[in-house]
């Protein structure tokens, strides 16, 4: 009886869950909480093993689930729930969209009970595999009979929990406010009262020296809305960044994480290297990849982002084998999908960070980070499940002058990009419209000869279906507001997500083609090229039967693209698919200086003839 008490408060957690759904129906909403029944059966029993992770450094690893029930049935379930103690005395107060009692935590997320024991309806009896990431806290497993519609709890599980949960983990690089300055942020438990966080760094075999780093944290009042204030709520832990400046160019660093305790011993990463960025005008060898949309996968296959993210991790495994050719990666929004479940973020940092560990890792805000009523988005939507910009701005880095402003400018070389923030007004007269201005008017193109634009949302042209029913091809008032300042100040290429699918136009103004060649483009483009590159790894968008003939190629499938600067002169911009890393359309600009500065329709005042 004892045991049944202390158990039933996990039910009012699931119960918490009911009616939690967010944009697309999160996974984690096709579990029918509000059915959910205490159903302790002593025949049933579910054991993980090991029971202490990460014993020899590694921060992500696999436990084997041994369990068992005298009623078994196919659509036994198996929910994991961090940290172990998920019953409702350890929930906060505020609870403002489901009933009392007050509630905890989700599910990080579930598997079938026969997913690999195809005799587990005959025998009662079955083994998973799953994949942990050190996350701060333990961890423990329930078994469930009844389905995802009508849940009842029959065992818990024993705790597991990793050896060093507060270490320091996932670094994320981007650069800084300077092009010669590099960011290092990441995660750990310690707060600045219990242990002071550095990076230590220096040239790769050279002196290395130590840099401090700034810590920041938040707790459910930063946040807008259930789920992420609720039942999605999961301590962030501590988030650091410091600030490795005066890099030599192009110059190959080592750093590695450091936490020193007040009682005089350290704590430390691994060490990671990377390379620091080219000066602004630099002609060498420059590689850069762009997607949007791409989330989150498991790589155990729990159910929890299945046929979500499908695409996920063959993006992820992609960009890593190929990791050696690429010196910058922009994530242009729809960072996780964590929509309010911020366990997510920890997984999708530790799943990214063989890519942003190495080179600087860019993100750009889109609805799945900042939408939400009354937060000052320029949507209305719920999109961010509550979060409303506060993961994005806190777990990555970004030059912005102000965080909530999710819109900015970096040199990468010979490249200029001016990141906008499709979640704020970006219209004729705004702050954001003029901030865009002048990151395209303040680029010297004789250095800088290639302008890149980038955004999350369509703010150019899209065949898209939900953007073709509308009308619009493209966000609403976006080529309305932003089409003068493209093409007076000779925009190149334009690339954006949301829309989960990959389309290249032709150099385009005013929806007239101002060229016919589609793959080899030679000396003035008279226009924008504009790219959607939304197929990262979320559930694909079909195309609309209707023809434009500003489209020259559409794939509806997971990939990125990749622009390769040569020199000043010649760039080549392929698309790559997710399944095997080859390339399915590419096209390249070879011209000069000159090409740069004729003039063309709206781009510069005609000249006179007057003597």
């Amino acid at each position: 009886m004892k045991t049944f008490v202390m158990l039933l408060p996990i039910l009012w957690v699931l119960v918490a869950l009911q009616g939690v759904t967010s944009h697309e129906d999160h996974p984690l909403a096709r579990i029918a909480v509000h059915n959910a029944v205490a159903a302790l059966d002593a025949r049933a029993y579910i054991k993980a093993s090991p029971s202490v992770l990460g014993s020899n450094g590694l921060n992500q690893e696999w436990i084997t689930l041994e369990y068992g029930t005298g009623n078994p049935s196919n659509d036994d379930w198996v929910g994991v729930f961090s940290p172990a103690n998920f019953s409702a005395a350890t929930c906060d107060p505020e609870n403002n969209m489901v009933t009392p009692p007050l509630l905890c935590t989700a599910p990080i997320k579930y598997q079938f009970a026969n997913r690999s024991n195809p005799n587990y309806k005959r025998t009662g009896k079955g083994s998973l595999k799953l994949q942990l990431i050190n996350q701060r806290s333990d961890f423990s497993f329930a078994l469930f009979s009844g389905g995802l519609r009508n849940p009842k709890l029959v065992a818990v599980s024993n705790t597991v929990a990793f050896a060093h949960p507060n270490a320091p983990l996932y670094p994320r690089l981007a650069q800084g406010k300077t092009w010669n300055e590099m960011t290092v942020t990441w995660t750990s438990g310690y707060d600045i009262n219990e242990a002071e966080p550095f990076v230590e760094w220096g040239p790769q075999g050279g002196q290395q020296i130590r840099s401090p780093a700034g810590t920041l944290t938040f707790d459910r009042s930063s946040l807008c809305g259930a789920p992420a204030r609720t039942v999605g709520w999961r301590d962030p832990g501590f988030i650091h960044t410091s600030f490795l400046k005066e890099l030599w160019p192009n110059l190959a660093y080592t750093y590695k994480l450091g936490h020193k305790l007040f009682n005089g011993t350290y704590i430390w990463s691994q060490m990671y290297k990377f390379k620091a960025s080219p000066y602004p005008g630099q002609s060498s060898l420059q590689r850069v990849v762009i997607f949007g949309d791409m989330g989150k996968e498991e790589a155990d296959g729990s159910n929890v982002y299945n046929q979500y993210q499908p695409g996920s991790l063959n993006t992820t495994k992609q960009i890593i084998e190929d990791l050696k050719n690429i010196d910058i990666v922009f994530h242009i929004g729809d960072i996780v999908y964590a929509n309010g479940y911020l366990s997510q973020w920890d997984q999708f940092t530790s799943q990214v960070e063989p890519i942003t560990s190495r080179v600087p890792y860019m993100i750009a805000s889109g609805n799945h980070e900042r939408d939400w009523p009354d937060s000052g988005s320029f949507y209305g939507k719920r999109d961010s499940g509550g979060e409303c910009g506060v993961l994005a701005q806190t777990m990555f880095y970004f030059p912005a002058e102000n965080r909530d402003k999710f819109w900015y400018s970096t040199d990468y070389g010979m490249f200029r990009f001016c990141i906008a923030d499709t979640e704020h007004d970006w219209r004729e007269g705004t702050e954001q419209y003029k901030f865009l201005e002048h990151c395209f008017a303040s680029v010297d193109r004789q250095k800088q000869p290639w302008l890149i634009f980038l955004a999350h949302r369509v703010l150019g042209y899209s065949s898209g279906d939900f953007y073709a029913d509308e009308g619009s091809f493209g966000e609403p008032m976006g080529r309305e507001s932003l089409q003068k300042l493209w093409q007076k100040y000779k925009v190149d290429i334009a690339i954006y997500g949301h829309v989960h699918n990959y389309e290249r136009t032709c150099p385009i103004y005013q929806n007239i083609c101002t060229m016919t060649e589609k793959n080899s483009y030679k000396g003035t483009l008279n226009g924008t090229i504009h790219v959607v590159a939304g197929g990262g790894g979320a559930g694909l968008v079909k195309f609309t039967s209707l023809q434009t003939k500003w489209s020259i190629f559409k794939d509806y499938d997971y990939g990125f693209v990749k622009m390769t600067a040569f020199d000043h002169s010649n760039l080549l911009f392929e698309y790559k698919k997710s399944s095997d890393g080859k390339v399915y359309d590419s096209f390249n600009i070879s011209r000069d200086y000159r090409d740069i500065l004729a003039c063309t329709v709206d781009s510069c005042p005609s000249m006179t003839l007057a003597s």
